[in-house]
């Protein structure tokens, strides 16, 4: 999670939202890969809320199990009950379990990891994933999030898009460049993602993370409009771009459209 991922309480006249829930809400965000503890002084920093809601906020999160103090240090920490909630949202999302069979096939056809992942603002979530035992450049597990205008599954959901709504996804993205690969140009990008309409399938090389490249296709609702994406990792170490989309493009293509034909039959 990033700094920007913080956001200040809200104001005003909406008497039905709650502020004390979003502050609450505030703090379990706050914590992450860069703040794993804190103290009440930096939860309150963190969270831009005052010292003495930050006190509350943790108290009554240390109560209900979700947040703990080390014993010697006496800094606040995530507990795993934290993780029911995304469980929870993994458990009840059916899309996870009607494609969770074609993953597991696409990566033993494979032989290389496979990840859905579904839309949240301007990136993508990792929902579900079956990890390769050959070696793979990045970790990213359940809950990552990656961002939509410079990795394969954002642009294949943004090339199943009307043109207008894709071009809006990414007038309100901010491009920063990742690598000496990516591409920010927004009308580049729009060139690219109709590349990836004719083909059915998008290829990113190394525009997120080095050594990082991957195939990716959208998932459609009965709607035709995208849910989620599909996509194969082919670490730069053993694939080319060229092979890569030769034998892995179809086979990722015809997975993406084999769930698409599943979630149809039960929505």
């Amino acid at each position: 999670m990033s700094e920007t991922d913080i956001k200040e309480p809200r104001e005003g006249s909406d008497l039905l939202f709650n502020q004390s829930l979003e502050k609450g809400l505030a703090v379990l965000r706050a914590f992450s890969a860069q703040r794993r503890t804190m103290t009440l002084a930096e939860v309150a920093e963190a969270t831009s809320i005052t010292k003495s809601s930050a006190q509350r906020m943790i108290y009554t999160l240390e109560a209900l199990g979700y947040v703990r103090k080390h014993s010697q240090t006496r800094r606040y920490q995530l507990t795993p009950k934290v993780m029911e909630v995304g469980y929870n949202y993994l458990a009840a999302d059916i899309l996870v379990d009607v494609a969770n069979p074609f993953l597991s096939e696409l990566a033993n056809i494979t032989g290389e990891t496979v990840n859905l992942t579904e839309p949240y603002d301007q990136e993508m979530v990792y929902v579900a994933r079956f990890v390769s035992s050959k070696f793979i450049p990045i970790h990213m597990p359940i809950g990552s999030r990656i961002p939509m205008y410079c990795t394969a599954s954002g642009r294949s959901y943004l090339s199943a898009l009307p043109p207008d709504e894709a071009r809006a996804q990414l007038q309100a993205t901010e491009l920063i460049v990742r690598t000496q690969h990516t591409r920010t140009d927004i009308n580049e990008i729009l060139q690219v993602l109709e590349t990836i309409r004719e083909k059915g399938y998008a290829c990113n090389v190394e525009e997120l993370f080095l050594g990082d490249m991957t195939i990716a296709s959208p998932i459609l609702n009965n709607q035709g409009m995208p849910v989620a994406a599909v996509h194969v990792v082919a670490p730069t170490s053993r694939w080319t771009q060229e092979e890569a989309e030769k034998r892995l493009g179809p086979l990722v293509l015809e997975c993406g459209r084999a769930i698409s034909n599943s979630i149809r039959t039960l929505t």
